[in-house]
């Protein structure tokens, strides 16, 4: 069957139609991407199709648009940030004012978000910190090991008593931050010194001029120690070349800035010593230590009074020979000779000592006869005991057994020569409190001694402890002015378990040090050595 012809020109028509519109759409097309195409150098080449350098300057302008896009975008978050802190800021000032409305009282007193009362906030609680720490008041303790003791220090020395196997007795500080702390320390004080406050007891009307100004080279000796809690306690003195008087500064370190705690005058021109020594036989001890007494005390100090408390009659005539010998040479007689008929009890003798002053209040020093001290440390005593207030246990510096000290030479050199601050020469005799410094008065409010304890040790023990278990200050320090000669021990069979332990320890710590007892145990091993070294070398045939 045929098409009619009508039918076929129309569908001519309609295809020719559709052609021509897909032409023009094609055209419009091109034209279009013609015109959108970025222009360079009146070239109108498409980018990527031809011409290379049209590329790079496409990519170039399309990085410095995506470098624009993202500083707009820095700059905009930096301004969000910003509005971020600020509102931080607002709700953390309305937290912190809704807690200081919530904050209870403490003594009555509301505290405020103000600077001044910050500061006051914290001076309250630093000088909480001394009020807390022994500063001016002594603490009760439960043993003699609880007390902390001083360490003590010149310009250039620190006596130290923990050494362990590297620190010496006597050292200068190694490390700078402790010498910048103790410089630090000295000036401090001399600032409080040369610019007192009212409540130092310096008249405000008295000028520079008018008051001696005190350096460094005025400063004699300091003590410090740290309660870990609390923060480090300072004791500094001061004196003039030729004054009498001592200027006592008191510091204290809360964990923070330095503090004055008092500042005073102490005038030790009339204090007078009442050394006492009690004793039994060890005349030529006695000769010896009337020798140091001489030097020290009558020719240097003159403020002393000698107390000798003897025990039995044999040797008595002689030491009665030797003070009244002193007194015709010196024109001394500042001394006082108890005789006692029974068996030597230092306890006792110290007690009968002290007992025997009938002149009033005066300060005691309990001393030995194997003790060698210095005019300066007679000056420490009486710094650091107070009648009411503190005592003072110095802490002694015990030398070893010149024999072994000494054995390379043919002879040990003279005492005097002898009292070095050494590991091989001597040692802190921390465990030692025999020798103390104390007022009359004082010792008698606690009780004096346990006069039950019979013989050697114990009995300064007993003391410590009263006053550590009482309300007075103990200063517990090594000084480098007190020395205990050597001198062989004897340990009596008398004595009970804990007294002869007790002889037996001090015996074997008083003969040499952990290295010479080492020389010691092992000489025969180091002679058998040198034996067999100078076999070896005799035996090698010459050259």
């Amino acid at each position: 069957m045929r098409m009619p012809r009508r039918g076929l020109v129309i569908q001519a028509r309609t295809r020719w139609l559709l052609v021509g519109l897909a032409l023009l759409f094609s055209l419009v097309l091109l034209m279009y991407l013609l015109e959108c195409a970025p222009q360079t150098d009146g070239n109108g080449s498409l980018p990527g199709v031809v011409g290379e350098s049209m590329g790079k300057e496409y990519y170039q302008a399309l990085l410095q648009e995506q470098e624009e896009h993202y500083q707009n975008r820095a700059t905009s978050l930096k301004r969000q940030i910003a509005q971020l802190k600020q509102e931080l800021q607002e709700m953390s000032d309305k937290l912190k004012s809704l807690q200081e409305k919530k904050t209870p009282k403490v003594n009555g007193m509301n505290y405020q978000g103000t600077k001044e009362q910050t500061s006051n906030d914290l001076l309250e609680f630093l000088h909480s910190q001394i009020d807390k720490a022994e500063v001016s008041v002594g603490a009760k303790l439960p043993s003699e090991y609880g007390v902390i003791p001083f360490e003590s220090f010149t310009s250039m020395k620190v006596f130290q008593l923990e050494m362990g196997l590297t620190r010496h007795p006597e050292e200068k500080p190694v490390r700078k931050d402790k010498r910048d702390e103790l410089v630090e320390v000295i000036e401090a004080g001399l600032e409080v010194i040369n610019n007192p406050d009212e409540e130092d007891g310096q008249d405000e009307d008295d000028g520079v001029g008018d008051r001696q100004l005190y350096s460094e080279n005025d400063f004699i000796e300091g003590y410090y120690r740290t309660e870990r809690d609390k923060g480090t306690q300072y004791e500094l003195f001061y004196k003039k070349m030729d004054g009498m008087e001592y200027r006592h500064v008191t510091l204290f370190r809360p964990f923070g800035p330095l503090m004055k705690v008092k500042s005073e005058t102490v005038d030790i021109s009339r204090s007078i010593i009442n050394i006492i020594v009690p004793l039994a036989g060890r005349t030529e001890a006695f000769a010896q230590f009337m020798q140091n007494f001489r030097d020290v005390c009558i020719h240097q100090d003159k403020r002393v009074h000698l107390t000798v408390v003897y025990f039995g009659q044999d040797g008595l005539s002689e030491v009665k020979s030797i003070l009244e010998s002193v007194a015709r040479e010196t024109d001394f007689h500042n001394y006082t000779l108890v005789s006692l008929n029974e068996e030597f009890n230092r306890g006792r003798g110290l007690d009968m000592g002290a007992r025997a002053w009938e002149k009033g209040e005066v300060l005691m020093f309990f001393c030995d006869v194997d003790v060698y001290f210095t005019a300066e440390f007679l000056n420490s005593c009486r710094l650091n005991a107070e009648p009411g207030k503190k005592v003072f246990y110095p802490v002694v510096f015990s030398l070893y057994n010149p024999a072994i000290v000494y054995a390379n030479q043919d002879i040990p050199p003279p005492v005097e020569q002898q009292l070095v601050h050494k590991k091989d020469s001597g040692f802190w005799r921390d465990f030692g409190f025999g020798m103390t410094c104390q007022y009359r008065t004082d010792f008698l409010t606690v009780g004096g001694f346990d006069l039950e304890v019979k013989g050697w040790g114990g009995e300064d023990v007993h003391l410590y402890r009263k006053y550590l278990h009482g309300e007075l200050m103990v200063i517990r320090t090594p000084v480098p002015g007190l020395f205990h000669l050597w001198h062989e021990k004897h340990c009596a069979d008398e004595l009970t378990p804990e007294q002869y332990r007790m002889c037996i320890q001090s015996k074997a710590m008083n003969e040499a040090s952990h290295s010479h007892l080492g020389m010691l145990v092992f000489r025969e091993e180091i002679e058998t050595h040198l034996r067999k070294q100078a076999y070896r070398t005799n035996s090698e045939p010459v050259g």
